[in-house]
């Protein structure tokens, strides 16, 4: 269910539009459709938080690392600080994924 941007925007796919190609695609009431998908996030949340990686074949790898503290620089008063560590969330895409994105636009 691709919408049109408006006015030179990028459209944007919300957990709305995912409920609601999910209901399309299955004929499952919105509620259930919610329902899975919360599910589905939820438990991608709490692996992640668990310091899991998820993987979704076909997709990617979504995985948690840690950045150590580091020397950084005040911007206004150009004293030096200490930046602490901090955990991000990386994600790589499956090589399925790349080959997608560098096909030609259909139209």
């Amino acid at each position: 269910m691709a919408t049109e941007p408006r006015r030179g925007r990028v459209p944007t796919l919300t957990k709305a539009r995912i409920v609601d190609d999910l209901r399309e695609a299955t004929g499952l009431p919105r509620a259930d459709a919610a329902t899975l998908v919360e599910g589905l996030l939820d438990s991608m949340k709490e692996a992640l938080e668990a310091g899991e990686t998820v993987k979704v074949s076909g997709f990617g790898n979504f995985m948690v690392r840690t950045k150590h503290a580091r020397r950084g620089r005040n911007p206004q008063s150009g004293e030096p600080i200490t930046l602490p560590g901090r955990r991000v969330l990386t994600f790589k895409p499956s090589r399925v994924l790349r080959d997608s994105l560098q096909e030609p636009e259909r139209g």
